[in-house]
């Protein structure tokens, strides 16, 4: 059998056979998404992250043929808040040959070995702000925008390379037609009646200011978290592109309580039920089909990427009341639209009160993603 070969991307065609390689390896899964060509490679060439990182992709060969790929990327942002040495891995699809894994994560290291990196994390594709971990339990279902699919046998292989666990986690499904606890939703509106609760959407006509509330709250809250990295200004301006796009007012919520911004919830449309049967293509005439969905198809489901309290009100009645007063504003909304179903995503294993809260709403997990970690020799 002939040899396995690595090579960089770097001509445009290279990274056609770099997007091109999972609609073959998951093309008789009916689980998987085509995502979009167009936003996948904008999101490799005209990423923000990259004002404050560097990556480079790789492809395996056999023959000619492309059999597997990987990232591997320096954060500045996450080096100069945790000095740790530490690079991370991404985008890992490849046929299931243990040759094939060990030379992808063999190029990958060698490429983080050369800056300086001691250790090695991942995947994330490209910053624990896009997309993040792999798929281990929960491949029965299609994912949500913004959240991974994978082959099961990815796990053994991934650890057949000496990596092992860093962290699990958790996307949670959840049944709008499932009622608020009745002493939750007296708290609320008690709040409410006397001034010190506001609940309001966010304003398109002032996006700029309900951004930076919103991103203020999100740094604020989730500043403790395993290996946060805030968003920097054009992530930020990025995200209002998308949202502006995407999303009706309706969709997010924010919280003032007694006078300040103090919680907010993000919810994105899933477009993966819109764009399932694309093939990743919107030229010449998949345009109209999914504007037409989009205009006139009610989303079957949506996600919540970012939801936050701040840590004010951390371990608080007042920091529970607030997140589920957000999280009930968004999807009384989505109620009203005819959209029931919903994934909050991705939760820390260990973030218990968060989780707690998700799992008396009625919120039941149902995929989990792995992030690993290995020393490099």
């Amino acid at each position: 059998m002939p040899d396995i070969t690595i090579r960089p991307v770097k001509t445009p065609r290279d990274r056609k056979a770099f997007l091109d390689l999972p609609f073959r390896l998951y093309k008789n899964d009916p689980n998987w998404v085509p995502p979009l060509y167009l936003e996948r490679e904008d999101h490799l060439t005209r990423n923000p992250y990259f004002q404050h990182a560097e990556a480079q992709l790789f492809l395996a060969e056999r023959a000619g043929e492309v059999i597997g790929r990987i990232s591997a990327q320096i954060d500045q942002l996450h080096l100069q808040r945790y000095n740790d040495a530490t690079g991370q891995f991404g985008f890992l699809e490849a046929q299931d040959d243990p040759a094939i894994f060990e030379a992808l994560f063999t190029a990958a290291e060698s490429w983080l070995k050369a800056r300086g990196m001691q250790r090695m994390e991942g995947p994330f594709s490209f910053s624990i702000n896009e997309e993040t971990g792999l798929l281990i339990d929960g491949f029965d279902k299609p994912p949500y925008i913004m959240m991974g699919h994978a082959k099961p046998s990815y796990d053994a292989r991934v650890q057949a390379q000496g990596l092992v666990k860093a962290k699990d986690v958790i996307a949670y499904e959840y049944d709008l037609n499932i009622p608020m606890p009745r002493a939750m939703t007296r708290m609320i509106e008690k709040n409410k009646a006397s001034g010190k609760l506001k609940l309001r959407p966010m304003s398109k006509k002032h996006l700029a200011r309900d951004l930076d509330i919103i991103i203020s709250i999100f740094n604020d809250a989730w500043s403790e978290n395993w290996n946060f990295v805030p968003m920097t200004q054009a992530e930020v301006k990025a995200l209002g592109q998308v949202l502006k796009l995407l999303v009706t007012e309706g969709h997010i919520a924010i919280a003032e309580y007694e006078g300040e911004p103090a919680a907010m919830i993000v919810t994105l449309p899933d477009i993966n039920g819109w764009i399932h049967d694309l093939g990743g293509k919107l030229l010449p005439f998949n345009w109209a089909k999914f504007l037409w969905r989009v205009m006139f198809t009610p989303e079957k489901g949506f996600r919540v990427p970012l939801m936050g309290v701040r840590k004010a009100h951390r371990s608080t009645a007042a920091g529970a009341m607030l997140a589920f007063a957000v999280i009930d504003a968004v999807h009384e909304y989505h109620r009203k639209r005819g959209t029931f179903m919903s994934e909050l995503s991705w939760i820390l294993e260990d973030n218990m009160p968060m989780r707690r809260i998700i799992e008396a709403l009625g919120g039941v997990p149902y995929k989990t993603y792995r992030i690993y970690e290995k020393a490099i020799a």
